[in-house]
């Protein structure tokens, strides 16, 4: 399985906001030229406008709350991974450290025991 790079999800993340924002502003020229192109009364014509800015809005805060949560989700992964490498290379040290006392108690006690016999 391939696993995107921090980078990767980046330029990704850029890409969908991108996107997202584009299809938004689009969606809002469109609806205002519709609804001042229409044969309504200005009042309504106004009040439409306002009610599509409110979902327009609506709309942008749940997008968002969405981008935000995943971004609170990719660091949270990101502080997982780091600590799972972190206690790995501790432990692999601590191993390490052990054998290295193990090998000079050992060479100590060779060395004590050539001293006594001499």
């Amino acid at each position: 399985m391939y696993v995107l790079t921090t980078t990767e999800k980046k330029i990704i993340m850029k890409d969908q906001t991108k996107i997202i924002a584009a299809l938004l502003i689009g969606a809002a020229a469109g609806a205002a030229l519709g609804l001042l192109l229409a044969p309504e009364k200005g009042e309504t014509i106004r009040d439409g406008i306002a009610d599509y800015i409110e979902d327009l809005v609506e709309s942008a805060k749940i997008k968002t709350q969405s981008t935000k949560d995943d971004l609170k989700e990719f660091g949270n992964q990101i502080i997982d991974q780091a600590k799972t490498r972190i206690k790995e290379t501790v432990e692999q040290a601590t191993e390490q450290i052990n054998e290295v006392k193990s090998k000079v108690k050992a060479t100590a006690g060779d060395f004590n025991n050539s001293v006594q016999k001499s």
